[in-house]
């Protein structure tokens, strides 16, 4: 266990930028006859920075990023939507400021790859070349995997694992709920982007209900026999929602004590069916977190195995299955990352350098890789957890020493400190994916 610093938690933010600025250093070569051309798909967290760092490392570049969506709301941080802390427009950003790179934007979605012709077809009817294809697509849902629940059924029992209108069903049905109400999130087997979230959300939501309805409880149905950070969770639970005791806030059923859902009932009635016996279970409110895999325009390409996710080779995130594409952020299997912003973020970095060496014909540098994962339990006590990693025999290794989850029994001011850090976090990332 380490005690998360000031000095740490840059170190964690910085690793791959710095790798960034040295190899921009590195001679480019202006004489080239033709601009290569670099298509991304996905303008989240691994999609942007990768862009823009491309244009960075080297300008001659022709870098066209494809994004269905004219804005973008943040998934990481949105479970503070449900406490109050943030409005939706709090996490939504435009990529207006993304112009003074040179990037070329296409808003458009794009639904097929050819990587024989070297072409990504889009919605619209158009055909973008590319030289080098950078897919981030984040994910998708396994809707056949729970019995009565699909996109229809999702608009009165929401995921709100995509953030923004599902993320206002849920906090205006968590609004509606009268105080004695039940809430019921159920989480899916791993993996699943940023498995912390759920027992966030949980938090976040108690808060919520200890505030304005207290008289109410959270029920979380986990597919799971454990989940990150689970004693740091439940230490927060214990102190703030009275786990573990009959007036508890919260209480969380592990999938040995049938805690994984299989059906869902009709949706206005508000019961799903969970374990091997089915049973029953009713609330006033339900939060469906489903199943998961890799965003669909990955199956597409070619580029998902059996799994439902991306194989990569881990030094470039170049695809093991199609030559000169690239996959990035939650779609990759890049174990033990995790599903996250931050991931992401160091991957597109990664990325961007094993492009740019891949175009110019240049060694590509050893890569570092980090990762931090915020969790806000309730008011003024967040948890965390940072990693770096190192390239090992084609695997991710941790650096040992680098990183470490927040202490146990720490105090009320490291408590505190680490929500700050944790806004700071999401102001930097932010600033850095739209700036």
């Amino acid at each position: 266990m380490s005690k998360i610093s000031r000095r740490s938690f840059l170190t964690g933010v910085g690793v791959t930028a710095a790798g960034i600025l040295a190899y921009k250093m590195m001679e480019v070569d202006d004489k080239k006859t033709q601009t290569a051309k670099v298509v991304i798909i996905g303008g989240g967290a691994g999609g942007v920075i990768a862009a823009k760092y491309i244009r960075i490392l080297d300008p001659t570049l022709e870098v066209t990023l494809i994004e269905q969506n004219l804005a973008y709301y943040t998934c990481f941080m949105s479970n503070e939507l449900f406490n109050g802390e943030r409005t939706i427009e709090s996490i939504k950003f435009s990529y207006d400021g993304l112009e003074k790179y040179g990037i070329n934007f296409v808003y458009d979605q794009a639904i097929d790859i050819d990587p024989v012709a070297k072409k990504v077809i889009l919605q619209g009817g158009k055909k973008l070349d590319y030289d080098r294809l950078i897919v981030s697509p984040g994910i998708d849902f396994k809707w056949d995997s729970i019995e009565g629940y699909d996109e229809e059924v999702a608009k009165q029992i929401p995921h709100a694992w995509k953030a923004g209108a599902q993320s206002l069903i849920l906090r205006q049905q968590l609004e509606e709920m009268e105080d004695g109400g039940t809430v019921m999130i159920t989480v899916p087997e791993k993996p699943f982007r940023c498995p912390t979230a759920p027992y966030e959300r949980a938090s976040l939501i108690a808060e919520y209900l200890k505030r304005h309805k207290p008289n109410s409880n959270i029920l979380i149905f986990d597919a799971n026999q454990a989940f990150p950070k689970q004693d740091l969770f439940m230490e927060g639970w214990e102190q703030l929602y009275g786990f573990d005791t009959e007036n508890t806030l919260i209480e969380w059923i592990p999938s040995d004590e049938a805690g994984k859902i299989v059906r869902v009932g009709n949706a206005k009635e508000k019961a799903i069916y969970v374990g091997e016996f089915e049973d029953e279970q009713k609330a006033d409110v339900i939060n469906i977190i489903p199943p998961q895999m890799a965003g669909k325009i990955a199956f597409k390409g070619g580029l998902a195995d059996e799994s439902g996710w991306c194989p990569v080779n881990l030094k470039t995130f170049e695809s093991s299955l199609q030559k000169d594409i690239h996959v990035i952020g939650d779609a990759c299997i890049a174990t033990p990352m995790p599903k996250s912003a931050h991931a992401a973020n160091s991957q597109a970095k990664v990325c961007a350098i094993a492009v740019v060496s891949a175009l110019q014909g240049k060694e590509m540098p050893t890569p570092s890789y980090a990762n931090t994962c915020y969790s806000v339990v309730g008011d003024n006590f967040g948890v965390s957890f940072t990693a770096v990693y190192h390239l090992e025999e084609g695997k991710l290794q941790y650096v040992k020493g680098a990183g470490g989850f927040s202490p146990l029994e720490a105090s009320a001011e490291d408590r505190k400190r680490e929500v700050s850090y944790a806004h700071s976090w999401y102001n930097n990332i932010t600033n850095e994916m739209f700036n």
